[in-house]
C-alpha cells in the first residue's frame, strides 16, 4: 500500500522539479538581452502593424473551435465503437445511438443560435 504512495510522491516531485527548472531556465534566457525596440512588436509577414494590436478576439471564434473539437472527438469515439461493434451488440448500439442523438441536439442548438455562421 505504501509503495503506491511513494510512486505518487515521486511523480509529484519530478513534476514540480521539471516546472521549476523550466521557469528558471526561461528567466535566465530572457534576461540576457532585450534588443532594440522592434523586437517586442507584433507583426505579420514582416509588415509593421497599425492601430491597436492588443484587441480582443470575438467569442464566436472560440465557440466554433470548441464545436470542432467536440465533433472531432465524436469521430474518434465512433471509430473505436465501430471496431468493437460485434462485441457490444444491442446495448452498445443503443448507447452509441444515444451519444450521437445528444451531439446532434447540441449541433442543432448551436446552428439555431447562429454560432456556425461567420460574421
Amino acid at each position: 500500500m505504501t509503495t503506491g504512495l511513494w510512486y505518487v510522491i515521486g511523480f509529484a516531485f519530478a513534476g514540480a522539479t521539471f516546472v521549476l527548472i523550466t521557469i528558471i531556465a526561461s528567466w535566465l534566457l530572457s534576461h540576457r538581452s532585450r534588443g532594440d525596440r522592434h523586437k517586442g512588436m507584433p507583426y505579420e509577414s514582416g509588415i509593421d502593424t497599425y492601430g491597436y494590436t492588443w484587441g480582443r478576439t470575438g467569442l464566436s471564434f472560440y465557440i466554433y473551435a470548441l464545436l470542432f473539437v467536440a465533433f472531432d472527438i465524436e469521430v474518434v469515439f465512433i471509430y473505436l465503437w465501430a471496431i468493437v461493434f460485434r462485441d457490444v451488440l444491442l446495448g452498445g448500439f443503443l448507447a452509441m445511438l444515444l451519444f450521437v442523438v445528444i451531439l446532434l441536439i447540441g449541433l442543432g442548438y448551436a446552428w439555431r443560435k447562429g454560432v456556425l455562421t461567420w460574421k
